[in-house]
């Protein structure tokens, strides 16, 4: 350490990597490394949406539950409060689901925009599914229709220039609010 230095700018210097401080701010998300590895969601050729059924539905981030599907947050969400819609039956394609499953899949879409606007006054949404990988399912051995909240001005540049997504509450927090305005709705139908 030179002289000229203050111990700050050292610390800056070795936290800086290879090379000397630069001008860009970093934002780690290590819990990200997981889901790239594969990790923390059972064994390898296990389904995270059949492992989520075994859980406690703060662990497993569930919503709500039905008789064929039920609501789950995405736990890498495009916004808050993202739910995905799924089948308990491990079934790939939307095609081969159940007349049953199907008509309780869209009841429960109808009761997570409910639930959605009255918990976070989302003033519009993206539903939809991505079936099969070339069509970008990141999961596409278990079919899930995506509820994804939308909010005037809610694409900022965050995203786009750095490659970061803000989300205002942690999933826990977000689970529980969804999980109360879930049964508010439900009420009311």
């Amino acid at each position: 350490m030179s002289a000229e230095r203050a111990p700050d700018e050292v610390v800056l210097q070795e936290q800086a990597g290879v090379g000397g401080p630069d001008a860009f701010q970093r934002l780690y998300t290590p819990h990200r490394l997981a889901y790239i590895r594969g990790e923390g969601r059972g064994r390898d050729d296990e389904c995270p949406f059949c492992a989520i059924v075994e859980m406690s539905d703060e662990d497993g981030l569930v919503v709500a539950r039905g008789k064929t599907v039920y609501a789950v947050l995405n736990l890498y969400p495009y916004n808050a409060g993202h739910l995905l819609v799924v089948p308990y039956r491990h079934v790939a394609d939307y095609a081969d689901m159940e007349s049953e499953e199907i008509v309780e899949m869209a009841f429960f879409v109808r009761r997570s925009l409910r639930a959605l606007r009255a918990a976070s006054g989302a003033h519009g949404f993206n539903t939809g599914m991505n079936l099969g990988h070339v069509a970008g399912a990141g999961i596409a051995s278990h079919v899930h229709q995506h509820i994804v909240p939308r909010w005037g001005g809610d694409t900022n540049f965050m995203p786009v220039v750095g490659v970061t997504r803000v989300l205002p509450a942690l999933l826990g927090q977000t689970r529980e609010m969804l999980a109360e305005a879930w049964a508010r709705a439900a009420a009311d139908e």
